[in-house]
C-alpha cells in the first residue's frame, strides 16, 4: 500500500508535532508514531521548558549558562538564536493552549518560573511537574483539528527510501530522501509512505542502555535509520545520565526531576551526610554530569546501592504543590518526600549528539530534516542544560518550517515509482529467544562498559561484543519476517555501535564523556564534533 503525502513525519514528541500544526498549512501531513499518539520523550518531560521570563534574566544569562555547561564544545551561534528565539516559541505554545503554571501570589499572576541545574537564574516554565504531559495534550488537540494533518498511531517505519536507490543513480542530485517503508504491526501490512520532506523527530535512545528514564520507545529509531541512509552522525558518545532515578525494585525507571533539586533538594550519603559540596560550587545544583559522575564516584566507594535526595527540609504543602505527581509516585512505594529521603540512582536520560543538521534543521541528506532529541545542533555540546531540550525543538521545527515554506511553492511531484516493500523469501521464525537475548545482552554490555566511566579496555571490549552481536542480528533480518521487536533491536544494535565508535574515537574527557584513560580535556586537538557516517 503506498500513501502520498507532502510531509512525512517520524515521531509525535513536541518536535513533530509543533512542525505539523505549521506544514499543515502548506500540505498535507502524515504523522507515523509507534504507539499512541500520546507516547513519546516529551511526554516524560517533568521539569519544563527554560526560556528568559523574568527582568533579572537575560539572554546573557541564559546563552552563558549554556555555553558554561555544554563543555566549550557548543555552537555559540546556535545558542544566541535558540535562546532569543525562545520567547517568541513559548508565546505560541501559550496560543495553542499550553497551560504554564503560574504565580499568583500577592497578586502577581506571571509564570511560576523553577530553577534547575546549571541554571544562575529561575528561567523553568513549567505545568505543575508534568510539563511535557501538558505541552503533549495542548498540541495533539491542536493538531487533531487541522483537516490535511493525518495521524498514523502503531506505526514503526523500517528504513528510509533515497532516490539513489530506487533509480540506481549515485549522483549528488540522487542524495534525496522521498520517503519510507513503514511497519504497521497491528495490521502486520508494510505500507509505502512517498513524501516531498521527510522529518525525523524520533527521540533519543534511551533503551539502548539497562537502567533509563526513558519510554520503551526510545530505541534510537531516526538515528539508525539516517545512518543506514548515509546521513551524517555526531557527538554520540554524549550520552547524559540523569542523576536521579528513582531507586525500588517496583519502579520501572521512574524519574526524579531536577526541579527537586531546584526547590532546594540536597544529595546525602545513605548516612546523611551531604558530598556535593567536595565536587563543585553549585552543590547539589550542579550541571548534570557532574553529579551523576559523583553519584558514581561515592556509590562506587561506599558499594551502596543508591544515594538519597532530600527535600524534607521544605512544607509539605510546597511539595505536594509543586510535585504532585512525583509526590504521589514516591508515596505509592511507600516514600514521604516531605519526611523521607528519596533513594536515587542515576539513569541513561538525554542524547546530546544525534543526526548532524545545520542552523535550518537540514541534514547531510536532501529533503531530510531532524530536530528534537534526535539531531545534533550544536546547541547543546558535550552536556545539555536542563530543560534546554523542548526549547531546541520548538525553535528548530519553527527553522525547518520557514526554510521550507521558502521553496514549497517550486517543489514538483517527481515522477518516481517506489518499488513495494520485498520481504525476499522471508519465513516465520520460531527462535524469538534470539532477539529477547541480544536485546539483553545490548543494553547489560553499554551499562557496563559504555556507562557514566569510561575506559580504552572496556570500550574495546563494547566494540567486539556489538559487532558480533550486530552480525547476528543482520543475519536474522535478512532470513526473517520482520516483526516490531526485531526492527528495535537491529536499531539499537546499530546506535550502540556508533556510540562507541564515537567514543573511542574522543581521546580526551569533556562534559558527559569520561574515559579514565584520558582524563584531561584537550581542547587543541578535541575541541571539536566527532562526526561519522557509514562507509
Amino acid at each position: 500500500m503506498e500513501t502520498q503525502t507532502d510531509f512525512l513525519i517520524l515521531g509525535s514528541g513536541i518536535a513533530g508535532l509543533s512542525f505539523a500544526i505549521k506544514a499543515a498549512e502548506l500540505g498535507t501531513v502524515a504523522i507515523v508514531t509507534k504507539k499512541g499518539k500520546f507516547e513519546s520523550n516529551t511526554n516524560y518531560a517533568q521539569g519544563g521548558i527554560a526560556a528568559v521570563q523574568d527582568e533579572e534574566d537575560s539572554f546573557a544569562y541564559h546563552i552563558q549558562d549554556t555555553l558554561s555547561c555544554g563543555a566549550d564544545l557548543c555552537k555559540e551561534d546556535v545558542v544566541r538564536f535558540v535562546v532569543e528565539e525562545g520567547p517568541e516559541r513559548i508565546k505560541e505554545l501559550v496560543q495553542w493552549g499550553v497551560e504554564f503554571t503560574r504565580d499568583e501570589s500577592g497578586g502577581n499572576c506571571r509564570y511560576d518560573l523553577g530553577r534547575e541545574g546549571g541554571h544562575s537564574r529561575r528561567r523553568v516554565l513549567h505545568a505543575k511537574d508534568l510539563t511535557g504531559r501538558e505541552i503533549e495534550r495542548a498540541l495533539n488537540d491542536h493538531a487533531s483539528r487541522k483537516k490535511t494533518v493525518h495521524i498514523y498511531e502503531n506505526f514503526i517505519a523500517i528504513d528510509l527510501i533515497m532516490e539513489s536507490f530506487v533509480t540506481g543513480r549515485t549522483d549528488i542530485s540522487a542524495n534525496r530522501c522521498i520517503g519510507a517503508y513503514v511497519f504497521d504491526f497491528h495490521n502486520n501490512r508494510i505500507h509505502t509512505f512517498k513524501a516531498k520532506y521527510v522529518i525525523l523527530a524520533t527521540g533519543g535512545c534511551g533503551k539502548v542502555y539497562l537502567v533509563t528514564t526513558n519510554p520503551d520507545i526510545a530505541t534510537g529509531d531516526g538515528i539508525a535509520m539516517a545512518y543506514r541512509a548515509g546521513a551524517q552522525i555526531a557527538n554520540m558518545e554524549f550520552i547524559q545520565f540523569h542523576p536521579t532515578c528513582l531507586f525500588h525494585p517496583d519502579a520501572k525507571s521512574f524519574l526524579i526531576s531536577e526541579a527537586v533539586r531546584g526547590e532546594g533538594a540536597i544529595l546525602r550519603l545513605k548516612s546523611g551526610e551531604p558530598f556535593m559540596e567536595g565536587y563543585h560550587p553549585m552543590k547539589s545544583l550542579a550541571p548534570r554530569d557532574v553529579v551523576a559522575k559523583a553519584i558514581d564516584t561515592e556509590l562506587k566507594r561506599s558499594g551502596d546501592d543508591y544515594v538519597l535526595l532530600d527535600i524534607s527540609h521544605r512544607d509539605r504543602d510546597f511539595i505536594m504543590s509543586r510535585f504532585p505527581n512525583i509526590y504521589d509516585k514516591c508515596l505509592l512505594y511507600g516514600i514521604d518526600m516531605a519526611t523521607d529521603p528519596i533513594p536515587v540512582v542515576p539513569a541513561a536520560h538525554y542524547l546530546c549528539g544525534g543526526v548532524m543538521i545545520n542552523e535550518h534543521g537540514e541534514t547531510s541528506i536532501n529533503r531530510l530534516f531532524a530536530f528534537g532529541e534526535v539531531a545534533c545542533s550544536g546547541l547543546h555540546g558535550a552536556n545539555r542544560l536542563a530543560s534546554n531540550s523542548l526549547l531546541e525543538a520548538i525553535v528548530f521545527a519553527h527553522r525547518a518550517f520557514l526554510r521550507i515554506q521558502r521553496d514549497f511553492k517550486n517543489i514538483r511531484d517527481e515522477d518516481i515509482t517506489i518499488p513495494p516493500w520485498d520481504p525476499r523469501g522471508a519465513t516465520e521464525s520460531d527462535e524469538s529467544i534470539v532477539v529477547s537475548h541480544n536485546w539483553d545482552e545490548i543494553r547489560l554490555c553499554m551499562w557496563h562498559y559504555v556507562g557514566i566511566v569510561r575506559s580504552d579496555k572496556r570500550l574495546e571490549r563494547a566494540d567486539r561484543r556489538i559487532d558480533l552481536i550486530s552480525r547476528e542480528i543482520d543475519d536474522y533480518y535478512r532470513n526473517f519476517v520482520i516483526t516490531r521487536d526485531l526492527l528495535e533491536l537491529r536499531n539499537i544494535a546499530t546506535v550502540a555501535a556508533i556510540i562507541v565508535r564515537c567514543a573511542r574515537m574522543r581521546k580526551e574527557s569533556r562534559g558527559l564523556h569520561f574515559n579514565i584513560d584520558f582524563p584531561e580535556r584537550d581542547d587543541v586537538h578535541w575541541r571539536r564534533d566527532s562526526i561519522i557516517a557509514k562507509p
